[in-house]
């Protein structure tokens, strides 16, 4: 074993450290909060009622989105900025989100999928990512070759197209459906049904085994087409297969989990400067500390006004933000 995959090895266990140990925080802090050592004896020799509740069909559910939707849109994050040689680049950025809230709100006030029940807006949300990802596809799609840079714009313009028809939804809405699709945009770990939490876990976990039959063309793409394609990479195959990758990722995280920011933005930020640009470690970083990032931010939601709870996408907004203009400054000083 070489030095830098014993230094990759090092570092990625101590993010799955980190994960075990905020998830276990979380497990244990809230409205009504357990010690640590009483809830690690407690799953073992018997929880009461309440307990079994409170661990079992409240917080260990949202861990497991946290883990998977942090997952996915970090990854997504990576993809993207990888394809597009863009470090700005984050999957909010394609309109795919966009198009997913877009079809979340139509679903709440027209009352569509409700015969599907407790999956009716994920569902919802899905189908209308799925359009987004269908047109920006075909538009820039010609004779197999893909307009990278077309992308960029047309996702732009669909994300703004989006936001338009969905104050103008707003603005027709009755007052409990215009409470729930604010609530919806910015975001929620608080979903109760075990299907779409196991299958969110599935699509994650699937997407970042996905990624690593492309860490050599990501890596490629890094330093360009031209130098790819003299490498070997089939360069328009290997880019029309990451951009789909990314955006189902993002689409079922958006549809499952609302519009949650900045964690597809500032992960990959980061992780290039813990662990490095090389992809056989980036992806399986970026996705332990996604889903580190977003289950610490979720606990903070469910405990900052507690008994109340504020949307997950707050605090995503506040901590990433500040943490991206840290990172533009700390490159700006290295640069001067």
């Amino acid at each position: 074993m070489n030095k830098r995959a014993f230094q990759w090895i090092m570092q990625l266990s101590v993010l799955g450290v980190l994960l075990a140990v905020i998830s276990v925080i979380s497990l244990c802090i809230g409205s009504s909060s357990l010690s640590v050592i009483k809830t690690l004896r407690s799953i073992f020799s018997g929880l009461s009622p309440t307990d079994y509740n409170i661990i079992f069909e409240i917080r260990l559910p949202r861990i497991l989105l946290g883990l998977a939707v942090g997952g996915a849109l970090s990854i997504a994050g990576v993809i993207l900025q990888g394809l597009f040689r863009n470090p700005l680049v984050e999957p909010y950025t394609m309109g795919i989100s966009g198009g997913a809230a877009l079809g979340v709100s139509t679903a709440m006030i027209t009352r569509s999928f409700l015969s599907t029940g407790p999956a009716a807006l994920p569902f919802a949300g899905f189908i209308g990512a799925a359009f987004v990802i269908v047109l920006i596809y075909t538009i820039n799609i010609r004779r197999n070759i893909l307009n990278i840079q077309g992308l960029l714009l047309t996702g732009v313009m669909v994300s703004f197209i989006s936001s338009s028809l969905i104050m103008l939804i707003m603005a027709i809405a009755k007052t409990e459906d215009l409470r729930g699709i604010v609530f919806w945009i910015m975001g929620s770990l608080e979903e109760p049904n075990w299907f779409l939490i196991k299958l969110m876990l599935a699509v994650s976990a699937a997407g970042l085994a996905a990624s690593y039959f492309f860490w050599k063309d990501l890596n490629a793409l890094r330093i360009g087409d031209d130098e790819a394609v003299h490498l070997g990479i089939d360069t328009e195959k290997s880019k029309r297969a990451l951009f789909l990758l990314a955006s189902l990722l993002t689409g079922c995280a958006v549809s499952v989990g609302g519009m949650i920011g900045f964690v597809g933005l500032i992960i990959p930020h980061y992780m290039r400067m813990f662990i490095g640009p090389d992809h056989r470690a980036l992806l399986a970083g970026s996705f332990l500390s996604g889903a580190c990032f977003l289950i610490f931010c979720d606990t903070l939601a469910r405990v900052i006004v507690a008994p109340s709870e504020l949307p997950v996408g707050i605090i995503t907004g506040v901590i990433g933000g500040t943490f991206f203009i840290y990172a533009l400054t700390r490159k700006g000083k290295n640069s001067a």
